[in-house]
């Protein structure tokens, strides 16, 4: 949430500051492949801890670093936190573990659980980002980078059964056709849709509302922690009704409407109005998350499972690091709702074509 603003008085210019977030969302994907290579050499863990150790740098840089040029390079570590808690090197590795551990019965909870309790602390976030000031903001992203070193123990304190007892080659699901042919399909549609979240990642929208309506981190922190708390519940939502209608039934049926109100947010008379429609908005807009981090660990074999959420999430990152980078030029140039318009257009046609692909192919814990 405070990356936007923190750029913007370190007087990086608009398109500066897309750039930023875009180069953040494509190294945090393209991390999460680098992760899974390590980890079956190396172990998860040991690889998890490492990560935390990237959240360090990326703390130390923003905090400490005043030319444009470090700023942005922040971004490379793949750490930033533009991605939220969906993409980068954690999220392959946590969940083909949570796979594993989980038994077929409870896998639609579990991931349910999984999204809540990243989400409430999310919301957490929020709320103390909302103490920021007007002045500087160096001392949230030191904090940022102690989170980290905190981050990098824990798993140390983690179960042997997070490693994975079969030994494989990190990205042998290409080598089979069906496997292929499947995260092929998968990736595509993900492009899209992640293509289309670029214009409205959580960064962009943060800095739409400073610029449109003025908001300072005062009004955002709890804005955005009210979004990450409705997200959560919605979490929780997701993983029960999944269990009832189908994984791919809640990811599109959830999705629809949330990208409608997408689109109407661009209308916003005033914050109020823009700050109501986007947790209409988020509430169901994020329900798709679990359904999809359990659908792609199902219907791939269990070596196969964290090189496909590493390989989705890749091209999934990549895709929507273009979007910011478009946003913060619409942005910039005064054309508030583009991000809007793209963004839930995009998102809707996404919605119809994964509806059409893959309603009749079930997780293998589905009937």
């Amino acid at each position: 949430m405070l990356i936007g603003l923190h750029l913007e008085r370190a007087g990086l210019a608009p398109g500066l500051i897309g750039l930023a977030l875009g180069v953040s969302l494509a190294a945090a994907s393209l991390s999460g492949l680098g992760s899974v290579v390590l980890a079956a050499r190396f172990g998860r863990r040991a690889v998890m801890a490492a990560t935390g150790l990237l959240m360090v740098i990326t703390g130390l840089d923003l905090s400490l670093a005043s030319q444009p040029s470090l700023l942005v390079l922040a971004g490379v570590t793949g750490m930033l936190g533009v991605a939220g808690v969906d993409l980068g090197p954690f999220s392959p590795l946590e969940q083909a573990s949570l796979a594993e551990v989980a038994t077929p019965k409870q896998r639609n909870l579990a991931f349910g659980r999984y999204a809540l309790v990243g989400g409430l602390f999310n919301a957490s976030g929020g709320l103390a980002a909302g103490t920021a000031g007007s002045g500087s903001l160096r001392g949230f992203f030191l904090l940022y980078a102690v989170i980290g070193l905190a981050t990098a123990i824990l798993p140390a304190l983690m179960s042997p059964r997070a490693e994975s007892d079969v030994r494989a080659p990190a990205f042998g699901s290409l080598r089979r056709p069906e496997t292929r042919r499947v995260l092929a399909g998968l990736a595509a549609l993900f492009a899209l849709d992640s293509f289309a979240g670029g214009f409205v990642a959580n960064a962009v929208i943060s800095y739409w509302l400073h610029v449109r309506f003025g908001a300072g981190p005062q009004v955002l922190g709890p804005v955005f922690a009210a979004v990450a708390f409705v997200q959560s519940i919605s979490y929780e939502i997701s993983a029960r009704l999944s269990s009832r209608i189908g994984l791919i039934n809640t990811m599109v049926f959830t999705h629809l409407p949330s990208n409608v109100l997408l689109l109407i947010v661009a209308f916003s008379p005033s914050l109020v109005w823009a700050v109501g429609l986007l947790l209409a908005r988020f509430l169901l807009s994020q329900m798709d998350v679990p359904a999809r981090q359990a659908y792609i660990v199902s219907i791939v074999p269990p070596e196969d499972r964290a090189a496909a959420v590493a390989l989705t999430g890749a091209v999934r990152g990549v895709a929507q690091a273009f979007g910011p980078v478009l946003a913060g030029v619409a942005i910039g140039a005064a054309a508030f709702g583009l991000p809007f318009y793209a963004g839930g257009g995009l998102k809707i046609l996404y919605d119809l074509a994964l509806f059409g692909a893959f309603r009749n192919r079930p997780a293998e814990h589905e009937s």
